[in-house]
């Protein structure tokens, strides 16, 4: 877990989570274009110039769309062989208020990963998250308590990492789940204060946190795992 590339992908979610602290906002983009560019630029480098890959952040910065079983999906992270879709990534960095709507982002990552998966494109997730998240509320965003990620809300995925994608589409291929650490201020008590002293100590560490193991379908804390099983992938098509 401590290889080259994963120290590598951690300083990148530093600077998305820096970007985030600058911009104020959960809902803006652009925290999300330093993880997209990092990830396609890194499985473009080792997947090699025979394909195209297409993201935010990276090369011309645009996503690209599949056609899914349901509807068009806009992927994050787009590889192609000619006009052929080979694989997406789909990434997500949660911010804050993640344990009431931890449900609704389970079921809309199985979601669009069947609608994908349902016309033979693997499809992968990496999923991001400090371990410790601020619950904000009211107008003034009170900070009202902080949310320790723990076993409970790990379940849903330890459940899915022993699914057989070959019989479940609305499984992953394979789903990186990566917590990393801030520093610990419990005496914050709103978003104004918490954006203030991260923008002053935005330093991550690799989360510590301890869980139950997960079976093949979850890599945690393991970025250069993952994307070497997504390369894999690809390269077997």
């Amino acid at each position: 877990m401590n290889s080259p590339n994963n120290d590598a992908f951690l300083r990148c979610v530093e600077r998305s989570f820096e970007v985030y602290l600058q911009k104020g906002t959960s809902r803006s983009t652009d925290k999300l274009k330093v993880l997209h560019g990092f990830i396609a630029q890194d499985l473009h480098r080792r997947i090699g110039p025979g394909y195209s890959v297409y993201a935010k952040g990276y090369g011309p910065g645009k996503e690209k769309k599949f056609v899914g079983r349901y509807q068009e999906k806009s992927v994050d992270i787009a590889v192609f062989k000619g006009r052929k879709p080979v694989v997406g990534i789909a990434v997500k960095f949660i911010m804050q208020n993640y344990k009431q709507n931890s449900v609704n982002y389970f079921e809309g990552m199985t979601g669009e990963t069947a609608n994908v998966r349902s016309c033979g494109i693997p499809y992968f997730h990496v999923f991001v998250l400090l371990d410790r998240l601020p619950y904000f509320t009211g107008d003034n965003k009170a900070l009202r308590r902080w949310e320790t990620i723990n076993q409970h809300n790990l379940n849903m995925y330890r459940a899915l990492s022993y699914d057989d994608p070959a019989r479940y589409v609305h499984t992953p291929d394979k789903t990186l789940i990566f917590l990393a650490h801030a520093e610990d201020n419990p005496d914050l008590t709103d978003k104004a204060e918490y954006l203030a002293f991260y923008r002053e100590h935005p330093r991550l560490d690799l989360s510590v946190a301890r869980f139950e193991p997960f079976g093949d379908g979850v890599i945690l804390n393991d970025y250069d795992r993952f994307l070497e099983a997504v390369k894999d992938t690809i390269l077997a098509r």
